[in-house]
């Protein structure tokens, strides 16, 4: 993932990321769940995302997206990744794990969110770094305070 541009330096935006590599975290140990043949640990895992998810798409919503929607800019990848946020609670809700599909299912949801988390830090994060000004930071600012992380001082190193 992205550490040249300079973005991390910005609180908030290392926040998210963090909170990115976090689930992309969680993410794998689903798979290893799955891998195990362990459906009940992969189910348990897979609620531990969901709240973190939640928690996190909440504050970027509130926060970064909203602040571009202020002010006209980039609104159409905001929706398209509202669109993907919605897609992916979608999934995870229509997810059965009494099926036969159920792990497939599940893998090919992770995959579509290591792609969005990639498009957000890659995309999203840096324009919004030389884009909001300071009534854009102050909406980011309380769609923090509001929605704290979930991360309590366990943030992923990379």
């Amino acid at each position: 993932m992205c550490e040249h541009c300079g973005c991390r330096e910005i609180e908030p935006i290392a926040e998210l990321m963090d909170e990115h590599y976090a689930l992309l975290d969680e993410a794998h140990l689903i798979r290893q769940a799955l891998a195990e043949g362990d459906r009940s640990a992969a189910l348990g895992r897979i609620q531990h995302l969901v709240a973190h998810l939640h928690t996190h798409v909440t504050k970027e919503e509130e926060g970064i997206f909203t602040a571009l929607r202020n002010l006209d800019e980039f609104v159409d990848e905001v929706e398209q990744l509202e669109k993907e946020h919605v897609m992916l609670d979608d999934g995870i809700g229509g997810l059965d794990p009494s099926s036969p599909g159920f792990e497939q299912a599940v893998t090919a949801l992770l995959a579509e969110l290591e792609e969005h988390v990639e498009r957000e830090n890659l995309g999203i994060f840096p324009v919004s770094v030389v884009t909001l000004g300071a009534e854009g930071w102050d909406r980011v600012d309380r769609a923090r305070s509001d929605h704290p992380t979930f991360l309590d001082g366990e943030q992923t190193a990379r």
